[in-house]
Parts: structure tokens; C-alpha cells; sequence
């Protein structure tokens, strides 16, 4: 397409006509930061994320992993210094949070993984998000969201509601899928088991790709949908 529009410049320059003939600029890639809110590094919400990191590349987006990990994150202590001083960070900078509101700054949006804990996210991630939130909110704004949560049997609805609120407050587009973004499993790899589960997430990184590509262009093409499977867990 580049080579056409530099010949397209240089006719028009033999025609008499005032063009740049330079070749345009290589279009910046899409990415889309995944946040692991487990402390595992490898396990059920890794599985997860990188499903929906390998569904995205198919429309050449990448995928930027942040691992909130299994270190200490602070809570919000409502000292107020992120505005007052106009940061555009959290003040404190001894663990993940400033390096993943400097992630969230060159993606264009986010999705943000939890295992459940009593019908709960992982508090580590809940204090990532919230001290984004409140503290760096210019980045955030205006970027497609979406939560993914991974559990052995119940609270996962319950999670997956508390991660997305506080997309909801900063105008961030939640993307949606065929289901809510629920899947199950409770040992290492055990995820994977859950077909529905793990298309359901390729389901949400088709629309997290098609809202990304639409809002560029206004002109993306819809995704073409997977046959529904549907996975049972009584056994």
C-alpha cells in the first residue's frame, strides 16, 4: 500500500502538481497490556492471558505482560499526593504499580487477570488497580478494558464484577464477550481443561481486537465466531 501511495506522489509531481513523495510512516502496532494479578507467575490466569495474548496477535496486536506477582503491594493511604503534586504516579515507588502505569501508558488497552479469593480478586491486584485508578487516571481513560477470573468453583461472577468497576468510573469501553469471562480450575494447568472457558476468552480478544481496529478506522471487519462449545463440571 506504502508503494502505491509514494507512485500515486511521484505522477502527480510529473503532472505539474505539489506532492510528498516521501513514503508514509510505518503504522505504530497495537498492544494491549495483560495484567497477571495472580502471584503465580505460571499458573491458571497465565493460562488464561495467554490465550487471549495469542488470539490478538492473529490481528497483529501485541500483548505487553505486567506481573503484579508475589511481592508486597501497598493499599491506597489517601494522602492525596499523586494530584496535589501532580504526579501522574503514585508517590510511593517501591513495588509494581509506577512500572505498570508506565505499561498502561504506551498500550492502547487492558485486560487484568485474578484468581478468586473468597468470592473476591487477589487484594494485590485490587490495590494495583486502584492506586492506577486514582493516580494516574490520564492513562487509562478512553482505553477498551475488560476482567478475566479463574476459580475452583464459586465467587467468580462476584470478582469479575469488583475488577471491571473501576473501568466503569474512568470511561473506559468494557469489552464484552460470549459469556462472562469465568473459566475454572484449580491445580496447575487444570484451566485448560475448561473448553468453554478458554473460548470464551478468544471470543473476548476477537471483540477487544475488533473495537480496537473500529475505533482506529471505523471501517474493521466483524469477527467471524467460533462454533458455542459448551463444558459441563460434574464428574
Amino acid at each position: 500500500m506504502g508503494s502505491a501511495v509514494a507512485a500515486t506522489a511521484v505522477a502527480a509531481t510529473g503532472l505539474g502538481l505539489t506532492a510528498d513523495a516521501k513514503e508514509p510512516e510505518k503504522e505504530r502496532k497495537m498492544k494491549v497490556l495483560l495484567i497477571n494479578g495472580s502471584p503465580r507467575k505460571n499458573g491458571n490466569t497465565a493460562t488464561l492471558l495467554a490465550e487471549a495474548a495469542a488470539q490478538l496477535s492473529k490481528y497483529g496486536i501485541e500483548s505487553v505482560v505486567a506481573q503484579v506477582g508475589n511481592k508486597p503491594v501497598r493499599g491506597c493511604i489517601a494522602c492525596g499526593q499523586c494530584h496535589s503534586k501532580k504526579l501522574g504516579k503514585c508517590v510511593f515507588d517501591d513495588d509494581v504499580v509506577n512500572g505498570i502505569i508506565s505499561l498502561m501508558a504506551e498500550c492502547d488497552a487492558v485486560i487484568v487477570g485474578s484468581p478468586v479469593y473468597y468470592g473476591t480478586p487477589a487484594g494485590q491486584v485490587l490495590s494495583v488497580l486502584q492506586r492506577m485508578a486514582y493516580a494516574a487516571s490520564g492513562v487509562m481513560q478512553g482505553k477498551p478494558a475488560a476482567a478475566i477470573t479463574v476459580c475452583r468453583r464459586g465467587g467468580a461472577s462476584a470478582a469479575f464484577q469488583t475488577l471491571q468497576m473501576p473501568f466503569q468510573m474512568l470511561n473506559m469501553p468494557i469489552v464484552t464477550s460470549q459469556y462472562w469471562n469465568i473459566a475454572y480450575g484449580s491445580g496447575p494447568g487444570e484451566v485448560s481443561q475448561d473448553a468453554e472457558g478458554l473460548q470464551t476468552i478468544r471470543t473476548l480478544a476477537d471483540n477487544m481486537a475488533y473495537m480496537l481496529k473500529q475505533f482506529a478506522s471505523g471501517n474493521a471487519k466483524e469477527p467471524v465466531r467460533e462454533p458455542w462449545i459448551t463444558t459441563n463440571f460434574i464428574r
